[in-house]
């Protein structure tokens, strides 16, 4: 994958747009760990991508966990003393929690306000709220709304099923020249939400396009799952495959203004580590690096110890660090086109640094070799920066020994691996260097 591909991706202006378009139409569905609105989400996916639905049926052991029931909602709605819906899920499918259990029933105002969730610091807000693992029901809306509601009682109906069924997921495996494979997985299981679910979900479809187009050194698996359970399942049954995991990235969070952050992975300085930190310090924009911590998305399954693979969580805003989190505020107008392409270029430059980063052996290692008669000065001269450029090619070929990679050079020389890859590259041409593994 050379970095012209990845240029020429980002100069396809309506990238961004396009990543919009796709989380526009996805906007409305009613997702959740399992059921029909994961199912819908994915056969969309399936226009864009040769995804591979998995069903894993209900009471499936995966490690210490069981794949739940899956659930399925319809309609969901509270009514007032004049029969009209106070709260009604056909606009918002955030007012129902979650996996909440069928029901319709007559309750009083006090009994209802046990199943009501609201946000009073954002009064004006929904706040989404879940019951996966407890059998219990509820309604989440705005702490305006609640304060209005002021009969005595209420009809309520949740018109949902909690059965035995599936849990999905979507699955591209993309081949490469080796088995060796770079995992990226996304959760999926989110309703109306936007930044924290559907960027991701974009993003990763999106990257996937672009791939299978182009020759790859390595294999990559795509994973669009349920948060936490999809995971645990995917590394319950597909333990030969995950050894095979050489450097991973979990995709969320990646469509809001924030600056991009990088969670490491467990091992703390893996390869992909590396990598993403040397783009992120090069890429001229703000960033954090923060170490890895066992909260958060499916980073923390693949990096649990019976496994420790060297996946880290490449994002912007972390979850839980802007107000419009698990919110109805993280809609439409919180992600940004031009963001969504951003991080998928960030996201790309990456993938070229670990397809590229091989060890090269210097063919005259004995003293320099004359560059001059080689036309290598002029190859590079020219150019406002050919004295960085002449520096880089005499690191490249001091340190090419045969023991380092080139992001362990680009790292020491503090210079953008895709100069010190370009310039081996020309070194090669000019049989001053050969590959290695």
């Amino acid at each position: 994958m050379k970095m012209h591909d990845v240029q020429a991706a980002l100069c396809t202006s309506d990238l961004g747009n396009e990543m919009m378009r796709l989380i526009a139409r996805l906007f409305p569905i009613c997702r959740s760990i399992t059921g029909k609105g994961f199912r819908d989400t994915l056969t969309i996916l399936q226009e864009l991508i040769p995804l591979q639905v998995h069903e894993v049926p209900t009471g499936t052991l995966v490690f210490d966990w069981t794949v739940p029931k899956e659930w399925n909602i319809r309609d969901a709605y509270i009514k007032n003393s004049s029969g009209e819906r106070v709260i009604d899920f056909q606009k918002c499918n955030l007012h129902v929690v979650g996996y909440s259990l069928p029901v319709r029933k007559r309750v009083s105002l006090d009994e209802l306000k046990a199943h009501l969730f609201t946000l009073p610091e954002y009064p004006d807000w929904i706040p989404y709220r879940t019951a996966y693992y407890k059998e219990d029901w509820g309604f989440c809306l705005s702490h305006n709304h609640f304060l209005a509601l002021t009969d005595e009682t209420y009809d309520v109906c949740i018109d949902a099923s909690l059965e035995t069924g599936h849990l999905s997921y979507g699955e591209y495996y993309l081949p490469g020249r080796t088995e060796n494979e770079i995992l990226i997985s996304c959760h999926a299981c989110h309703p109306s939400l936007c930044n924290d679910n559907l960027s991701g979900i974009a993003l990763s479809a999106f990257l996937a396009k672009f791939l299978r187009t182009h020759s790859l050194r390595y294999s990559y698996r795509f994973l669009f799952i349920p948060g936490t359970i999809g995971s645990i399942t995917w590394l319950a049954l597909n333990e030969k495959a995950a050894a095979r995991v050489t450097h991973g990235l979990v995709v969320a969070g990646v469509g809001d203004p924030g600056k991009m952050t990088y969670k490491k992975s467990r091992r703390g300085n893996a390869e992909i580590d590396r990598a993403v930190a040397h783009v992120l310090q090069h890429s001229g924009a703000p960033y954090e690096v923060i170490d890895f911590f066992p909260y958060g998305y499916d980073e923390r399954q693949y990096c649990s110890p019976g496994f420790d693979l060297a996946v880290g969580c490449l994002m912007r805003t972390p979850h839980g660090r802007y107000p419009e989190y698990h919110t109805s505020a993280d809609n439409l107008n919180l992600v940004r086109p031009e963001c969504l392409e951003n991080s998928f270029g960030i996201y790309l430059t990456v993938l070229r640094v670990l397809e590229g980063n091989f060890k090269f052996s210097a063919t005259h290692p004995k003293c320099e070799p004359q560059l001059g008669k080689r036309g290598l000065y002029a190859a590079i001269g020219g150019s406002t920066d050919s004295a960085k450029k002449q520096l880089a090619m005499l690191w490249v070929l001091n340190l090419c020994d045969g023991q380092n990679r080139l992001l362990d050079i680009a790292e020491r020389a503090n210079i953008h691996f895709d100069v010190i890859k370009d310039l081996a590259d020309l070194l090669v041409d000019h049989n001053l260097l050969k590959a290695g593994p």
